[in-house]
């Protein structure tokens, strides 16, 4: 009977699983949703939004962002995440590009107005910036588009970034331009006074945060993907570091 019901609870949690990869659409297969775009101001420095990426074109993401509505965005995790879109021009042939194909990264967030608008739960969709909104859509198109939409690996030029901000103990890290699946699940820190790895907490957004000092040693990092994939940056940030300042690795999640 016990074997009985550790098999049920397996197999319940293997279809769970999979229905996570499903809605992620990890899997490769293409999910609806819809697409507008969020004006002509594309300063690099307007686009990191929630995610808290101060320039886009410094954390290696360029024009081509989006801000997801809650169903995407997954409190902040989804930050720095990679979608291939295409507009669907079977449902709308007007305003659609046919075959073009976008590939965008999650920079913002599209909050709810709780009175059936496009980024209310559960809808799916993406406020893209209007360079990326016009590679798969017509112009003289200002409203809303039917998209598909697929996750896909990030391939980013150079290594992982690391970016320190703070004062005395507490230490905020923005980590950018991160390749492979792009969202982070986990990170921590160590220093070269340590033993040990520190885990470092989602602050907000592409932001983690610790209280320990790190002044005056070197740093390294170690992170955890959402697809579970782990690569360790030993001693990235060298002993004479300050705040403010941005160090690139060498290594980069494929």
């Amino acid at each position: 009977m016990a074997s009985f019901v550790t098999l049920s609870v397996l197999v319940c949690q293997f279809f769970f699983f999979v229905s996570l990869l499903n809605l992620k659409g990890i899997n490769g297969g293409w999910l609806d949703a819809h697409a507008t775009f969020y004006g002509a101001n594309q300063s690099p420095a307007t686009l990191g939004g929630a995610c808290g990426y101060d320039n886009t074109f410094h954390a290696g993401f360029g024009v081509n962002t989006a801000a997801v509505s809650g169903a995407l965005y997954r409190g902040g995790e989804a930050c720095g995440a990679c979608y291939q879109l295409m507009c669907n021009y079977r449902a709308d042939p007007k305003w659609c590009l046919r075959r073009s194909v976008i590939t965008v990264t999650a920079t913002n967030f599209c909050p709810p107005n709780n009175n059936g608008g496009w980024c209310d739960p559960p809808r799916h969709h993406f406020d893209m910036s209007m360079p990326a909104f016009f590679r798969i859509a017509r112009r003289g198109n200002e409203g809303i588009v039917p998209v598909l939409y697929r996750r896909v690996s990030c391939t980013r030029r150079g290594g992982v970034r690391f970016t320190l901000r703070g004062q005395s103990n507490f230490n905020l890290v923005m980590i950018s331009n991160v390749g492979g699946s792009g969202d982070i699940r986990a990170a921590w820190v160590r220093g070269a006074r340590a033993r040990s790895w520190a885990p470092l907490n989602r602050n907000w957004g592409a932001n983690w945060q610790s209280s320990f000092d790190l002044r005056n040693q070197k740093l390294s990092f170690k992170l955890t993907l959402v697809d579970g994939k782990t690569l360790e940056f030993l001693n990235v940030v060298p002993s004479t570091w300050r705040f403010g300042q941005t160090f690139s690795s060498r290594n980069q999640f494929s």
